[in-house]
């Protein structure tokens, strides 16, 4: 969870550089980038139209867009297709490489980090002489909490 002077700084960021593109700088753009900012899951357009609306905050599809892709090409949102027919976003931030499982039945995300798993796609590099900048992964199937509602007293197994 950020604490709020780490939000604060990344919503400044985000301010700063719609300025530096003289892009407008409304009360909406900067509501969906805190929204998002502060989202330790990973939200569709969909799921961040609601959580606005919670919120009693009336933003048009076509800012809520564009405000995204703008947090996209500002570098503090990842977006991410898990093959659901839209994107996922993720806020970037001080966090270590990770990837992720994607249940295929309730569309829920998980992050997960293994060094060892680290360590190989480095190595993997090396062997083929070939300069590592970044990888993604995702390990899509059936989380244990969709298993357990299949098979009552199976334990998630």
């Amino acid at each position: 969870m950020l604490t709020r002077d780490e939000s604060n700084a990344r919503v400044e960021r985000f301010r700063r550089y719609l300025k530096d593109r003289r892009l407008p700088v409304t009360r909406q753009r900067i509501t969906v980038a805190e929204t998002l900012l502060a989202s330790e899951d990973h939200p569709s357009i969909e799921v961040l139209r609601r959580r606005l609306l919670d919120r009693g905050v009336h933003v048009g599809l076509a800012t809520l867009y564009r405000t995204v892709e703008a947090l996209v090409e500002s570098g503090q949102v990842l977006a991410h297709d898990f093959g659901e027919g839209f994107k996922r976003y993720e806020p970037v931030g001080d966090r270590r490489e990770h990837a992720h499982l994607v249940c295929r039945r309730c569309g829920g995300v998980t992050e997960f980090s293994n060094d060892r798993l680290e360590r190989m796609f480095r190595m993997t590099a090396d062997e083929h002489q070939f300069y590592y900048e970044r990888h993604r992964v995702e390990i899509h199937g059936i989380c244990a909490e969709c298993r357990s509602r299949d098979l009552p007293g199976a334990g998630g197994r």
